[in-house]
C-alpha cells in the first residue's frame, strides 16, 4: 500500500498557502465543513494519508497541513512554541477563509488544537485529541524524542529515520512502509530542516515545555465537543495521562485503542475513521 494509493478515489490537491507570510504545504480535498488535521513533532501531513478518503466521502473538506517549521512549510529561525504554532494555524484559516473548523490533532498537533480551543474557542467547532501532548513534562520521554530525532536528522543513515518512525508504532513492521521512511528521510535532510532542528525540538527543553503546558485549569476552559483517542501501547504517554485529560475536559469522551501506539489514526484506521466521522457528524451543522 502506498501513500498515494491511499488517496485514490477522490480529487485532491497539494497546494502552497501563504499563511501570514509563512509558505505552508497543505493537502486539500473534499467539500463540506472544514476538518484540519495536524501532525506531531517532526511529522508531516502524510501522517493522515489513511484518513482523508473516508472523511471526504463522508462529506467533509479536509486540510492536512505541514506545521510551522515542519515538512515543507517554511522554517523561520526562532523557537517554535505553542502560541506560534497556533498563530500559524489561525493564519492558514484566515488565508483559506475558514471562520471555524473541526480539529484532529495528533501528538503535538493535539497540543496546538487544545491551545486553540482554550484561547480561540470561536474558531473551534470540535476537537479530537489523538495521543495528544502538552499535559506532562516527562524528562525521559522528552530526551527520547530529542535524541532519536536529532540522530535521524544529523545522519544520512536512513535506518535511523526508519527507527524513529518505528518508535511511534505498536507494529512498525506492518505500519511503517518504505515509502513513508523515504518521505520522512527526504524531509529530515532538507538543509533548512537540519539548520532549524533545535527550534523544532525546543519543546523538549524543560523550561520551554513548562511554560507551554496545558494545565488542568487550562483544559477546564475547553467548551468545544472533545474526543480523546489513545493507544494502549503509546510509547510517549501512558493511559493514565489520557484518563486525566478526559477528566479535566468537561463532557469529553475517551476511546482507547488496543494494539496501538502513538499514531492511532494511521495504525488503526479501521477504528479511527468511523469513530471520527461519527463524532464529526454529531457536531456538524
Amino acid at each position: 500500500m502506498s501513500i498515494w494509493t491511499d488517496l485514490t478515489d477522490i480529487d485532491f490537491r497539494l497546494d502552497w498557502i501563504n499563511a501570514g507570510g509563512v509558505k505552508t504545504r497543505a493537502l486539500i480535498a473534499g467539500e463540506g465543513e472544514d476538518v484540519i488535521f495536524m501532525h506531531g513533532t517532526s511529522g508531516h501531513l502524510e501522517a493522515f494519508c489513511r484518513n482523508i478518503v473516508p472523511h471526504v466521502k463522508a462529506g467533509f473538506k479536509c486540510h492536512a497541513i505541514d506545521a510551522l517549521g515542519h515538512g515543507y512549510t517554511d522554517k523561520p529561525d526562532s523557537n517554535y512554541e505553542i502560541p506560534k504554532y497556533g498563530k500559524h494555524v489561525l493564519d492558514y484559516m484566515d488565508a483559506q477563509g475558514i471562520k471555524k473548523a473541526h480539529f484532529a490533532g495528533e501528538s503535538l498537533g493535539g497540543w496546538i488544537a487544545g491551545w486553540l480551543a482554550i484561547h480561540h474557542p470561536r474558531r473551534v467547532k470540535s476537537l479530537q485529541l489523538i495521543a495528544a501532548g502538552g499535559t506532562k513534562a516527562n524528562p525521559e520521554i522528552m530526551q527520547r524524542i530529542k535524541e532519536s530525532t536529532t540522530k535521524a536528522v544529523k545522519s544520512d543513515d536512513i535506518g535511523l529515520t526508519r527507527k524513529r518512525l518505528h518508535l511511534l508504532m505498536f507494529d512498525g513492521e506492518k505500519n511503517v512502509s518504505e515509502e513513508l521512511v523515504q518521505v520522512r528521510h527526504a524531509i529530515y535532510h532538507q538543509p533548512n530542516f537540519v539548520k532549524n532542528i533545535h527550534n523544532l525540538l525546543c519543546m523538549q527543553e524543560m523550561p520551554i515545555r513548562q511554560r507551554n503546558l496545558l494545565r488542568p485549569e487550562d483544559l477546564a476552559k475547553i467548551t468545544a465537543p472533545t474526543l480523546v483517542i489513545w493507544g494502549r501501547e503509546n510509547p510517549f504517554g501512558d493511559v493514565p495521562e489520557a484518563h486525566k485529560m478526559h477528566k479535566d475536559i468537561a463532557g469529553s469522551r475517551l476511546e482507547l485503542f488496543e494494539e496501538c501506539g502513538h499514531w492511532p489514526q494511521h495504525e488503526r484506521p479501521e477504528l479511527y475513521n468511523p469513530l471520527a466521522i461519527a463524532f464529526l457528524n454529531e457536531h456538524s451543522g
